[in-house]
């Protein structure tokens, strides 16, 4: 019955993922701001005007972003053939050891005495192109958007609603109490986890854009963007801005060998932040095991793309604070935890 459940719940994560998505995102963002939501309570502040200014600020916040990024964007994507072409001619020194590697292949299949045909190529009718693709998708990232921080208005505005309902639907005093402390305990790390990791992020975004600069690379304060939005993906998130980077360093420097200078850069600055800044910082409470980490970005990059990849360590941080607060799921929250946090939690009874 429990692997029942398990493919059943995945399957609507995959079923539902236009549903789940914003509410997923508004419930994390609404326990990360319930901090600031309650400092300004205690000054007199109404939860309708918190949860108002939390979400124009956010807006404002993203609206400044996209605007300050569109220039370079478009201009990249309006020099797609030409930077194609470039990068073609810089990196055919690399085509041509491929077809000898084709060559050789060939000739070892002669001496084989192997007649089989090479098939050859067959055009592929192309699909819609790039900007095309982007221009259809753009609607339905804005309605997401705007559903995401609707549910996130509400949910602030709320206020302690939900921890009422929680301690009311819980017979007994003692449940009351562990439900209670279950619900704070995942809003204290998820608060903690973004606040961290944001700092972070926004310190490797300028150490990139800083260091490109210093490199030459055009647009440096869009590969700071880019730095600080990836690296919430763990794993993923360094490689693909590595890669980035190299593709567009190929365009922007006259050899091949300067942009995989600057792509090691890039991957530099990132292997620092993962393997000194971010374990410090983010204290052993909130260390995840690097196993269940690459298996839930992978599970949840399937399911529900590049948003997934996002939320995948947060709700592992969810996960693993139930588990830590529920005696029969202690193991899984062992499981989760990393390296030199094999300490099982508290039992409910030793809990309270």
């Amino acid at each position: 019955m429990k692997g029942l459940f398990l493919i059943a719940a995945g399957v609507v994560m995959v079923v539902a993922r236009s549903f789940l998505m914003p509410l997923i995102l508004a419930f994390l963002l609404s326990l990360t701001f319930s901090p600031v939501r309650r400092w300004m309570a205690r000054r007199g502040v109404p939860d309708g005007i918190s949860a108002g200014v939390i979400v124009l600020g956010l807006l404002a916040l993203c609206a400044a972003a996209m605007g300050g990024l569109a220039g370079p964007v478009q201009s990249y994507a309006a020099d797609a053939p030409a930077i194609m072409r470039d990068v073609e001619v810089k990196l055919r020194g690399i085509s041509d050891l491929v077809e000898q590697v084709s060559d050789a292949t060939a000739q070892v299949n002669d001496l084989t005495g192997s007649d089989e045909d090479v098939p050859e190529q067959v055009a592929v009718s192309s699909g819609p192109g790039l900007l095309t693709q982007v221009a259809l998708t753009v609607p339905f990232v804005l309605a997401q958007l705007l559903l995401t921080l609707v549910m996130l208005f509400f949910l602030i505005a709320s206020g302690d609603m939900f921890y009422e309902k929680i301690v009311a639907v819980n017979p007994t005093f003692r449940d009351k109490r562990r439900a209670i402390g279950i619900v704070y305990d995942i809003e204290r790390k998820i608060s903690r986890y973004f606040l961290t990791i944001t700092t972070i992020n926004a310190g490797l975004g300028v150490a990139v854009g800083v260091a490109l600069w210093f490199l030459g690379m055009p647009n440096p304060a869009l590969f700071g963007v880019m730095a600080f939005a990836l690296n919430f993906i763990p794993f993923v998130g360094a490689i693909g801005g590595a890669l980035i980077t190299f593709a567009i360093g190929i365009v922007s420097f006259d050899t091949v060998g300067a942009a995989g200078f600057a792509a090691a850069t890039y991957i530099a600055l990132t292997s620092i932040e993962g393997q000194f800044v971010t374990p410090y910082a983010v204290g052993r409470s909130l260390k995840l095991n690097p196993v269940a980490v690459f298996i839930a970005v992978a599970f949840w990059g399937w399911a529900w793309s590049v948003v997934g990849m996002f939320v995948a360590v947060p709700v592992l941080i969810v996960v693993r604070a139930f588990a830590e607060k529920i005696e029969s799921l202690q193991g899984l929250g062992l499981f989760l935890s990393g390296r030199g946090d094999d300490t099982p939690g508290p039992t409910p009874a030793t809990a309270e």
